[in-house]
């Protein structure tokens, strides 16, 4: 899929004020600081669309970046650790919770998870989470340029999750810094794009 334009629309503390327009969404999500934002910007085609830090929780709304005039990607604020107060903590997870019961425009959800680290039982939970809610996932490995491939046994994590949640999603593995993985999400989500 080409990205011949790709725009930020908006930043919304609650789903009431999320964009209204009745096309196909594509939610993005993961633990704190697991390089969500550099793959956004990857997959965007514009190296600051979305804002990099370095300091775990800097997303706290839903941001909308609408691409090719045709479909959402949304960023959602991360899960897990995140420098805040409990009050900031408890307002994001019912942020987060309502966007997947009540927004209808979802197409796809790509939960992502850092290719370094075995599964950690806050991705665990939230995969349990999504499952119970009736909702299925994708996954992508980020960060894949920080490890050597022969050290990374995709089979062996996805059989470690199998194992868990009885699921066994599809997953990429992607590097935002060498663009690896990007073409695929895109022909991934071209494949999904109708309502």
């Amino acid at each position: 899929m080409d990205i011949f334009k790709s725009e930020f629309i908006a930043s919304s503390p609650n789903i009431k004020n999320c964009p209204n327009e009745f096309i196909p969404e594509y939610a993005f999500i993961g633990r704190s600081n697991v390089g969500k934002s550099s793959l956004i910007n990857s997959i965007c085609r514009k190296r600051n669309i979305a804002k990099v830090s370095g300091k775990p929780g800097k997303t706290k709304l839903i941001n909308h970046f609408k691409i090719n005039d045709s479909w959402y990607l949304t960023d959602l604020p991360g899960y897990g650790y995140a420098n805040v107060s409990k009050t900031v903590k408890k307002n994001i997870d019912k942020l987060v919770r309502d966007y997947f019961l009540h927004r209808k425009q979802i197409k796809l959800i790509f939960l992502i998870v850092d290719i370094r680290h075995k599964p950690q039982d806050v991705d665990l939970n939230f995969m349990s989470w999504l499952i119970n809610q009736g909702k299925r996932f994708t996954l992508i490995f980020s960060k894949s340029d920080k490890i050597r491939k022969e050290k990374f046994d995709a089979k062996d994590y996805m059989l470690k999750i199998k194992s868990k949640l009885n699921e066994n999603p599809k997953y990429f593995i992607t590097s935002s810094k060498k663009k690896e993985g990007i073409e695929e999400i895109l022909k991934y989500i071209n494949g999904h794009n109708i309502l």
